[in-house]
């Protein structure tokens, strides 16, 4: 509270593993100024955090939390102010959050272009059912780490979310080539990342969402030289991350190095 108190022109505010800070904390320090706040690692934060921070943050445009004991009831707590001006949610490993707490989002912030809730692990295919209906201005949207995410929740973001440019599905390990085929509807995506996704096979080399310019398969098993291939079909890709993919044999680099000169192979 001191520290703020000197510093008049912090308008951004991070706190990460600092254990011995509580929400009382939050509730002395937090002043109407600042804008964008991070809090991460801090085993004394919940629900109380989430009304300190609607009630005395006014402005606030970004949020990023990381927070294993904040649950839904949090998530109805942001001002309408917030709701008009709050662009970007970051929750992660958010574990107590479920598909009520996305209700509770979707109606408190419906301005968000920018959401996270990787390794929100309760959160369904209903929650991103929620998030593609009612959020239709977002352009990130990050699903990693979400084991309950099918490709049912990949339909719903092809059909609503027509703005979306980057899409985080990073351990999604029940997504399968039928979910991703949805996808290549998408137009607007430029970014996939798909990495550890264990059961995304040959089939998904040629997928084409959108004109993507980056993609990250690191970790896919099942993915063959011949499916991975396919993806010189994405002339305008600039970024491909093949990590731990048996079939990302020498041939294959090269055979990129030919065909997707402008693109950065990630061995």
């Amino acid at each position: 509270q001191v520290m703020l108190e000197q510093m008049q022109g912090v308008v951004r505010l991070e706190l990460s593993g600092c254990n011995d800070f509580t929400e009382a904390g939050l509730w002395s320090s937090l002043n109407a100024r600042i804008t964008a706040l991070s809090v991460s690692d801090c085993i004394n934060v919940a629900d109380d955090a989430i009304a300190a921070i609607s009630q005395l943050l006014p402005n606030l445009t970004e949020l990023n939390l990381q927070a294993y004991h904040v649950t839904d009831t949090a998530l109805a707590y942001f001002t309408a102010k917030q709701g008009y001006t709050t662009h970007t949610l970051r929750l992660n490993s958010c574990w107590e959050i479920t598909n009520h707490g996305v209700v509770n989002m979707v109606h408190s912030l419906p301005n968000l272009s920018v959401l996270s809730l990787s390794g929100c692990s309760k959160v369904t295919d209903d929650g991103v059912e929620l998030v593609a209906e009612n959020l239709r201005k977002l352009r990130s949207l990050d699903l990693s780490w979400c084991p309950r995410i099918t490709d049912m929740a990949l339909e719903y973001i092809a059909c609503d979310l027509h703005k979306l440019e980057e899409l985080v599905l990073d351990r999604c390990v029940r997504i399968t080539d039928t979910g991703l085929s949805y996808l290549s509807t998408m137009s607007s995506l430029r970014s996939l990342y798909l990495r550890w996704c264990c059961q995304v096979g040959v089939e998904h080399g040629c997928a084409r969402p959108g004109s993507a310019r980056q993609r990250g398969h690191g970790g896919c098993p099942l993915l063959t030289t011949t499916g991975l291939s396919g993806l010189v079909q994405l002339q305008e890709l600039e970024e491909l991350e093949l990590t731990n993919c048996p079939g990302a044999t020498p041939e294959l680099f090269k055979y990129f190095s030919q065909h997707l000169p402008c693109c950065m192979v990630i061995e």
